[in-house]
């Protein structure tokens, strides 16, 4: 008799696509991470494909309830877009990511430009009822630079690697002007 860690044992086929079999799998996955309505659509189909490969089956019949399944994610209030957005915006704001660069990622995962851009509005509302001189895209750029120890918060040759962190910066999505004003700017306290 072989072990079930024997290659050669024949694999027991997984069990079929079911409404029930979509909804643990979606609640799995939004046990561990937070995801928005598309992205959760694109992780259950390629879970439905995959097991529809392994039975030998078509996906087509359980890819149509993949859409009963993300709608009743949705229904239930395990996915929200607008929340998933504004919570997404504000960690990587702290982390360091310009305009651009937030709306790339979520536009990745599967939101729509209206939501990110009236999520990035919030933010910047926020921000400017904290500090009414706040700057979004400059506090970004220079926790970007603090992450990075780009600019001021080099170590050593600031000067000569000069360019090369306000292409760095620019990579990252902020405007030349305030890719500058940080790499060329003093860390609080600090004569630069």
């Amino acid at each position: 008799m072989s072990s079930p860690a024997d290659p050669a044992s024949p694999r027991k086929p997984p069990r079929p696509v079911t409404r029930a079999v979509l909804d643990r799998m979606a609640l799995a996955y939004l046990e561990r991470y937070a995801s928005s309505a598309e992205n959760l659509r694109r992780v259950l189909a390629r879970k439905v494909e995959r097991r529809c490969r392994l039975r030998g089956e078509e996906p087509e019949a359980a890819l149509a309830l993949v859409e009963e399944a993300v709608a009743r994610a949705a229904a239930s209030g395990l996915v929200d877009d607008t929340a998933y957005t504004e919570a997404r915006v504000a960690s990587l704001r702290r982390r360091g990511g310009s305009r651009r660069a937030i709306a790339a990622k979520l536009a990745a995962k599967g939101v729509d430009a209206e939501t990110v851009g009236a999520a990035l509005a919030r933010d910047a509302q926020a921000r400017a009822e904290d500090d009414p001189d706040a700057d979004p895209e400059r506090e970004a750029a220079w926790a970007l630079a603090r992450r990075r120890r780009l600019g001021p918060y080099r170590t050593a040759a600031r000067a000569e690697n000069r360019d090369k962190d306000i292409a760095r910066l620019a990579r990252a999505g902020f405007p030349y002007g305030v890719a500058r004003q940080v790499v060329d700017g003093a860390i609080d306290g600090e004569d630069g």
